[in-house]
Formats: C-alpha cells, structure tokens, sequence
C-alpha cells in the first residue's frame, strides 16, 4: 500500500468493503464528503498544509487524488450516495459555489446535490432558488465562516429550510478550533425559533459533544454525523465521553456516517472502525452507516436496515 497522498491506494482501503458487507449492507451513505471546485479545493489542502489557524496542528491529506480518482475510490468504497460540501467565507461566494455544486450533481448521480449560504442580501432567494432547482442537502460552516448563525439576517433562510424539512449539515462546534461564534449557544438560539430545522451537526459537535446530544434530545429533527469523531486523531485531543455512550446509542435513529474525505489524515477504514470499537451493536452500525442516511434522503433500501429504537 502507498503512503496517504501518493496516489495510490491508502492502507487498509480493502476492509472498507469487507466492513459493509459483514453487517449485511447494500453499501454505504456518506453525509458529509467534500468536492469543490479545483482551485477551491487547492486553496483548502493548502490550507491544511500549513496547518493553519483553525486546523492547529499538522494534518496530511489522505486522498489527495483528482476529481475523478476521488470518485473512483468512493465508488470503489461501496459509497452509494455522497455529497459535496461546499462552503463560502466571504460574501459574494455561496451563489457561484452553488452553481458549480449544482453542475457537479448534474454530472455526478450518485452525489446529492448540495448547496450553501452566506449571511448577505438575497441570501433567502438564492436558498429558495437552489430548493425549487433540486438541492438534497446544505451545508453551513460557522467555524470558517465566522458568523452567526442567529444572525436576524438569516432568519429567513432557516425558515425557508425548515419548511421545506432540508437537511443541513452544520459545522457549529468548537473543533479542531474554537471560532467566534461556534459552541452551542449561537445554534440553539437558532433551534429556538426555528425547532423544525432539520439540522446534521457536524463532527457530533466536537469537542461539545454532551452539549450537542442535550440539543438533539430536544430537538427531534436535529441529528449528527460521525465525521472524523472516536477516530484515533481526534481521541487524542478531543475524546468523545464514554459516558455518553449510552445516549449515543438511544439516539442510533438520528445518527449519520460522515467521513470529512478526501481531507482525512487517515485512511477511510479507520473511520469506519472506530465506530465499531464504540460497542454499540451491530443494528446500530448499520442504521448509521447506511439506514438513517437512506431514511433521510429517500434513497436505497431503507427498510431493510431501519433503526429499531
């Protein structure tokens, strides 16, 4: 096996098949990958590179492929259906990141077209636009974004989600660093008024894991993805509670893989296989690896995986 970013294939890539297929899976439903534009992308891995302010430490991209090596390998993994996050910092930037996302779904069937926002004018019409034209999921980044989610000028486009019931998934936590406005606090202000959003967050809200599962218990919509949690690399600076393992599982229902490919320090398995070391049962690896992403984007075999809780 080749080191991670030689192009080749990364250590332990073939039990990512055998995974899937020992729990009795069609395959897999990934909540939470990124394809971007290629400069975009080049900017973000450059980014990592340098370990910048908000990554904090050193962080080697995995799968540092082109685009259509990326999608070979997730299609190769058995990934059924992914998406591409992407995700403005500035003003000016969600409406063109959106139109390529829209292209690239267009192009790419087994992504789900994904969309993002900006607290900016017309931010509403444009989250309206992208509706009506199709978009399956959104993703907001408060972390790099550096706004707030409560912002009043959003208000409008949170509402329009939530009417519609569109999966968002939301990087709100205060990991790998804490940002101005990430932590609970600004997210719930935003579940307060708006309690039918439906809301992923992200990373299972790392390192406010406790808080986020209070928010989830709360909120019935509200769920969380998996990605990059209980792996090795983030264990070591932001351990998930064994404590909390327990309301983990009572919430198997509202819990979706996510991976964070192809920007992992690590191979795509071991993501995988952290979950299994939770101990949480095998009902509750298959409804989070493939059942409950199946069950909220109606598409696969839900049934035959459903989370019985």
């Amino acid at each position: 096996m080749g080191d991670a970013g030689d192009g080749c294939a990364v250590e332990g890539d073939e039990r990512v098949g055998e995974f899937w297929r020992g729990l009795g899976l069609p395959g897999l439903i990934d909540v939470h990958t990124h394809f971007m534009p290629e400069r975009v992308m080049a900017k973000v891995w450059a980014y990592f590179d340098a370990a910048g302010p908000l990554v904090g430490r050193r962080w080697l991209i995995a799968y540092r492929f082109e685009e259509d090596e990326r999608l070979a390998v997730l299609r190769g993994f058995g990934v059924r259906a992914f998406t591409a996050m992407v995700y403005p910092h500035k003003p000016g930037m969600a409406r063109w990141l959106n139109g390529w996302a829209a292209d690239f779904a267009a192009r790419t069937p087994d992504c789900l077209r994904t969309a993002t926002f900006f607290p900016e004018d017309g931010a509403a019409a444009y989250v309206r636009g992208e509706l009506d034209g199709g978009a399956r999921v959104f993703k907001a980044h408060v972390q790099v974004g550096a706004y707030d989610p409560a912002d009043a000028g959003l208000d409008a486009v949170w509402g329009a989600l939530a009417e519609a019931g569109a999966p968002v998934v939301v990087h709100c936590g205060s990991g790998p660093a804490p940002g101005k406005h990430t932590g609970p606090e600004p997210i719930a202000r935003v579940l307060a008024r708006h309690p039918r959003l439906r809301l992923v967050i992200a990373h299972m809200g790392m390192p406010e894991y406790a808080d986020f599962l209070d928010l989830a218990e709360r909120y019935p919509e509200v769920h969380l993805d998996t990605t990059m949690a209980f792996t090795d690399f983030s264990e070591r600076a932001a351990p998930f509670p064994r404590a909390e393992r327990g309301r983990l599982r009572d919430l198997g229902g509202r819990v979706l893989f996510g991976s964070d490919f192809p920007n992992i320090p690590y191979g795509y398995a071991h993501a995988l296989e952290a979950l299994a070391r939770l101990e949480l049962g095998e009902e509750w690896l298959r409804a989070v690896c493939y059942g409950n992403g199946a069950r909220l984007f109606g598409t696969g075999a839900e049934s035959a995986v459903e989370w019985p809780g």
